[in-house]
């Protein structure tokens, strides 16, 4: 969905029915927000007395720690989700440091590079990868939930990332065995949710436009979207619907409601970012150096400005 006609990232949770006409389409507001966040054993931080990581440095530690005391792998991931640990990292500051339309105008002239932002969060993964806190070679071939949820629930591993509607489906993490948090990714900010958007988008010249807008409004008015998130137990990106989260997920949410996150996605940046993002990180799980993954974020730039 194409969110280009919003003003900046903080102001999403501030308007719920708004249209605009971008580029010839007709772009919604978002009827969805989904965070990210890691999924915490809080038993198995207990039982080492670990306190729940803020920083990558902390995060690295806590792995350190399990790996010593026998947790085989401290962190279950999969192909699909290890951009969210990147992302809080690349872009902590980018999105909460006051300068946000300024930086992504810098990295869309050129003028900064995405990979000066990507390169700390590649690196926190190599090292990750390479003291063994992640399986690379599981990882690559993992969907997502499905290769790291029977050791997750098992308490085999203590540490996964998902969305955090998981916490709440039987058939993901809805019921544990043990007390679980949902807290955000290690960044230079402390714990930080990643947040792409799922929405509604009517194309202007539809030949029923009119009647879509008038479904739409319906769709994202406050009424529905309050049945919607209570049913879901998701978060609304209407201020004017609130809902109790289960405690789990108390942690990822105050984050959120401090307006402290980041963007999973955004398009006012050129270059598109959960998918390529995603994607290289899959070159480092199959080996890739750093530096090729950087120069892989540089090729993508320079074809956005050609």
């Amino acid at each position: 969905m194409d969110l280009s006609g919003l003003d900046s990232a903080k102001n999403l949770r501030d308007v719920v029915k708004t249209a605009n006409v971008v580029d010839g389409k007709l772009v919604a507001i978002p009827q969805e927000v989904v965070a990210y966040g890691l999924f915490i054993n809080k038993d198995m931080f207990d039982k080492y007395k670990l306190s729940l990581p803020e920083t990558p440095e902390e995060f690295l530690e806590c792995c350190k720690v399990f790996k010593e005391n026998g947790v085989e792998t401290p962190v279950g991931a999969n192909r699909w989700w290890l951009e969210t640990f990147v992302l809080a990292q690349a872009y902590a500051d980018l999105y909460n440091g006051g300068n946000t339309e300024a930086e992504i105008a810098a990295l869309n002239s050129g003028e900064r590079k995405y990979s000066e932002y990507m390169r700390p969060g590649f690196e926190f993964l190599k090292e990750m990868i390479d003291k063994g806190y992640i399986d690379a070679k599981k990882a690559y071939v993992s969907e997502a939930i499905e290769g790291e949820s029977a050791d997750f629930l098992a308490q085999k591993t203590p540490v996964v990332m998902a969305y955090w509607g998981a916490a709440n489906a039987e058939t993901a993490y809805g019921k544990p065995d043990f007390n679980m948090l949902v807290i955000g990714f290690p960044s230079s900010r402390g714990q930080m949710p990643v947040m792409p958007m799922t929405g509604i988008a009517v194309g202007a010249n539809a030949e029923h436009a009119q009647d879509a807008m008038d479904t739409l409004d319906v769709m994202v008015s406050d009424e529905a979207l309050k049945v919607y998130a209570e049913t879901n137990k998701v978060i609304s990106p209407s201020k004017n619907v609130e809902t109790e989260c289960i405690p789990a997920l108390k942690p990822l949410n105050d984050r959120i409601n401090e307006n402290v996150y980041v963007l999973g996605a955004n398009a006012s940046m050129k270059l598109e970012q959960w998918g390529n993002t995603c994607l290289v990180v899959r070159k480092l799980l199959n080996g890739a150096a750093v530096d090729e993954c950087m120069a892989e974020f540089d090729r993508l730039q320079q074809e956005t400005l050609e």
